[in-house]
């Protein structure tokens, strides 16, 4: 999973966000964020002395699991820096930072940040949309694990064409997670068009109520379970809600 995402230019963080509530980020003290943005700013720039060593794109973490993963833009010199755990796939994190350097851009265009005055706050806006990305990229590899685990169809168009078989029939055959109940860890309101992109996954969030489990919210919109499971795993990974057994 990505935990941590710094963005820095000439050696200076111009944000940092931990993506992952539940490991200590390793850039929460201020003046490691400083210390580390400088020392990798200066890694690249030694790659860059040596262009038969090619640039960084990955480094390993001696002393804990985590590996950082670099992407570079040369136009503007802003280095965007991503740490994940063996759980995630170097391609899948390239990818995110990736999307994430093109929105940045978009936000902020090259003139802006050639004459960026130091203030970090001027990021803030961007920060909040982070989550977002990380939904996106997260949906991909969840799908594709659950493209893996099932081999067999247990979608819900096929059963709610059969009438004769009842639901409690249906639910023993199927995997545990048709049974599992997502549940909101946080009373505060989530606008999920900010971090959910195609409709499909709004829906899904919008019927979560503490009460009705996966099955029921994909029988209730007339969706495949492995759809809105997609969903609540993303949700799981940037900290909305909690999955509980019924």
């Amino acid at each position: 999973m990505i935990q941590d995402l710094v963005i820095i230019k000439d050696g200076i963080p111009l944000l940092s966000k931990n993506l992952c509530n539940s490991q200590e980020s390793i850039f929460a003290k201020e003046e490691n964020l400083i210390l580390l943005s400088g020392f990798f700013s200066a890694l690249n720039s030694f790659s860059d002395k040596f262009e038969s060593l090619g640039s960084i794109s990955e480094l390993k973490l001696s002393n804990t699991d985590l590996k950082l993963s670099f992407l570079r833009d040369e136009e503007t010199n802003i280095i965007y820096l991503a740490t994940f755990d063996k759980a995630s796939k170097s391609l899948k994190v390239h990818r995110f930072l990736k999307n994430v350097s093109q929105n940045f851009l978009k936000k902020y265009n090259v003139n802006q940040l050639k004459r960026w005055d130091g203030r970090r706050e001027r990021f803030e806006t961007f920060e909040e949309e982070l989550d977002k990305y990380v939904i996106i990229n997260e949906q991909g590899e969840n799908q594709q694990e659950i493209d893996e685990e099932i081999n067999i169809n247990l979608d819900v168009e096929k059963y709610m064409g059969r009438e004769s078989i009842h639901e409690d029939s249906l639910l023993q055959e199927s995997p545990d997670y048709y049974k599992f109940i997502p549940t909101f860890r946080t009373a505060k309101k989530i606008f999920p068009q900010y971090y959910l992109t195609s409709e499909i996954s709004q829906k899904a969030f919008n019927e979560i109520d503490g009460k009705k489990s996966i099955f029921k919210i994909a029988r209730a919109l007339n969706l495949e379970v492995n759809k809105v499971y997609s969903t609540c795993k993303s949700l799981v990974k940037c900290g909305f809600i909690d999955l509980k057994e019924s």
